[in-house]
């Protein structure tokens, strides 16, 4: 199965449909409460519902999920009601349109959940209808609607925010040590199309962080990332550096980065990394090593590129 442990913890979404077609004489036999096997809908419903529940053991590289709600409706087929559901042609047929719906709040998304309970669901009413109708057919199973993790990363920016990254290290800018962290926090803001406009490295120290923020802000770069410093060692002085120049803080972004951290790693505890504005141009200070960075980065994107467009007079 895929790993899935970087992913954030987000309210997901999913919307899914079906139908299965019928004769107009098994409609009747609906409506008027007289098939064989009784009740149809509530039986139904509750195959999907289970249907649902059961999908990681159906499909072997589904993750289980926690379905936090659930709801699937059932109606007669018809284009003044389905009409932005399916093309023309379907309405020249009779049938039942099964609609589905759920939340949960994990790691992964719901959509396969709820594309085997409309499928599950259609199924049971296929068995529940064919002593009285050999013309069934199932169709038109499609996911309507997906949100949550990367079905949502358009809403938190429209443009491609621009970035700068800023390794703090003595060893590395001395020419001793090799730069990981900061290539790695590059490539990640790429993957996601967001434009890094520069990449500095400086040692740890105060007046040479300061100096290099200070002309990022004027050239009103979006966003900094610091990488290094954060630590409890006597030359750890990123995090002072940064704390001098914020006009604001913003303590929820670096308590999601520990939090995230400290699902990982009880070492998450011992940054002290600190995040905040500058004029319009947000600072987020990460921890040195690449683990501690990629997995900040983690827990921060791309939700933080909202921060834009709040420095920005837009609100929320």
């Amino acid at each position: 199965m895929r790993d899935i442990t970087s992913k954030q913890i987000t309210l997901r979404s999913a919307r899914a449909i079906s139908v299965i077609f019928c004769s107009a004489d098994t409609i009747s036999l609906i409506k008027n409460e007289q098939l064989p096997k009784g009740n149809l809908f509530d039986v139904a419903r509750a195959a999907g519902f289970i249907g649902a529940k059961l999908t990681p053991q159906l499909l072997p590289h589904c993750h289980p999920v926690g379905i936090d709600g659930m709801d699937i409706q059932f109606s007669f087929l018809s284009e003044e009601t389905h009409a932005e559901f399916f093309e023309k042609s379907a309405f020249e047929k009779n049938g039942i349109v099964i609609l589905g719906e759920a939340k949960s709040i994990g790691r992964t998304g719901i959509e396969m959940e709820m594309l085997t309970a409309v499928s599950v669901a259609a199924l049971e009413i296929y068995d529940m209808l064919k002593p009285v109708d050999t013309m069934l057919e199932i169709g038109h199973i499609k996911l309507l609607k997906k949100t949550g993790g990367k079905s949502d990363r358009k809403k938190y920016f429209s443009s491609s925010p621009t970035c700068a990254i800023l390794v703090c290290s003595d060893s590395t800018a001395e020419g001793k040590r090799e730069d990981k962290s900061g290539k790695l926090i590059r490539q990640m803001l790429e993957d996601i199309s967001a434009s890094v406009v520069d990449y500095k490295i400086v040692a740890d120290q105060k007046d040479q962080i300061q100096e290099q923020i200070k002309k990022w802000v004027a050239d009103d770069v979006h966003f900094v990332f610091t990488t290094g410093g954060t630590g409890l060692g006597p030359r750890d002085n990123t995090v002072e550096a940064v704390s001098e120049m914020l006009e604001r803080d913003a303590d929820g972004i670096t308590e999601a980065i520990r939090n995230y951290g400290q699902m990982r790693t009880p070492l998450a505890m011992m940054s002290r990394a600190v995040a905040g504005s500058i004029a319009q141009t947000l600072v987020v200070t990460l921890p040195g090593s690449s683990a501690g960075a990629k997995e900040s980065m983690e827990a921060i994107l791309p939700a933080i590129f909202h921060a834009r467009k709040m420095m920005k007079g837009g609100g929320h």
